[in-house]
């Protein structure tokens, strides 16, 4: 069995820990990039399933990996943001900022639909909403949302109107109240319908991520929602083939920059992922085991005979950034 990790933002959150388990991985592998630009964790999924060349439907596939089907229809991420107008510039706040409970989302999400009919928003989750607008949207994915706060054209209206909305709604005016921030926007990119993806390398594909839980659904990919730890993933994966497993613990913190949280949610991933797998390779429990650092266009691949080679000593991660 290969077990094939992507995490992106790995050597930015390298900088506030040292996880040993995962220094020894990549120290005793063979290190290659993977002859492109840095990317984002969206661009490589689309990239690793074989839609490189076209823009990619993030809002169609997303609604696909929550078990919902997009049909024919145009979907956009429609993501809520909250929207914080300064002197001389606008900055965009993500959910996690700004926690959102499901009830609140729900609310939200059916007074837009009611308003732009038939236009549709829904909800996927407290902070990841799709939407049926045809528009240009921008590919910009909402972690990057304070460093683009441009509005896609042709949107401006539907922004407007959505702003106005979700100003005077009971939902945010109880938010004020409590001295919450509101939430005020939509972060709008991904647009586009679903596409045929061709046949991917994996056997199964885990992640919390819905796009890439719907490029596997669509590749026709067996995928699992993230197990907790390495252990229970490891307890229900095939003996064979190639396994993919998708690990963005670290997206929320370094977008929002918040050292202190980037280190918490390392640490849990050694703890978690890292060291158990190291261990598992050890014991022969698979095979092979890589590393993708999509940001840093580069991987690692670790074979059991590779943890012999005592001579390559772990270095910090920041060195490989």
């Amino acid at each position: 069995m290969h077990c094939e990790l992507v995490v992106s933002g790995l050597f930015a959150a390298g900088a506030h820990a040292r996880p040993p388990a995962l220094e020894l991985l990549i120290a005793r592998g063979r290190a290659s990039t993977t002859g492109s630009e840095p990317q984002s964790l969206e661009e490589w999924l689309g990239e690793a399933f074989g839609l490189a060349e076209v823009p990619l439907a993030v809002g169609a596939l997303s609604l696909l990996g929550c078990g919902r089907d997009p049909g024919k229809r145009s979907w956009s991420r429609a993501d809520p943001v909250h929207l914080r107008l300064l002197r001389d510039r606008a900055v965009v706040v993500p959910p996690p900022a700004f926690p959102i409970t499901a009830q609140e989302s729900a609310a939200l999400c059916e007074s837009l639909s009611r308003h732009f009919a038939p236009v549709e928003v829904v909800a996927l989750d407290a902070g990841r909403w799709c939407a049926t607008v045809d528009a240009p949207i921008r590919e910009t994915p909402l972690e990057r949302a304070g460093r683009d706060p441009a509005v896609p054209e042709g949107m401006h209206v539907f922004l407007n109107e959505a702003q106005m909305l979700l100003h005077a709604h009971p939902v945010n005016e109880a938010r004020e109240a409590r001295g919450e921030p509101a939430v005020n926007s939509l972060w709008l990119w991904g647009g586009g319908r679903a596409p045929a993806v061709p046949p991917c390398r994996w056997q199964s594909v885990s992640a919390v991520d819905p796009l890439a839980l719907g490029l596997a659904r669509a590749a026709g990919t067996r995928n699992h929602a993230l197990a907790a730890n390495a252990p229970q993933w490891l307890a229900r994966a095939p003996e064979d083939g190639r396994h993919l497993v998708v690990l963005d613990a670290l997206r929320a913190p370094l977008a929002l920059g918040e050292p202190g949280e980037a280190r918490a949610a390392l640490e849990a991933l050694e703890r978690d992922w890292f060291a158990p797998l190291l261990a598992a390779l050890r014991a022969g429990r698979f095979g092979m085991v890589t590393v993708h650092v999509p940001d840093a266009a580069a991987s690692f691949e670790t074979v059991r005979a590779d943890l012999r080679r005592f001579w390559r000593r772990p270095r910090p991660l920041e060195h490989y950034a």
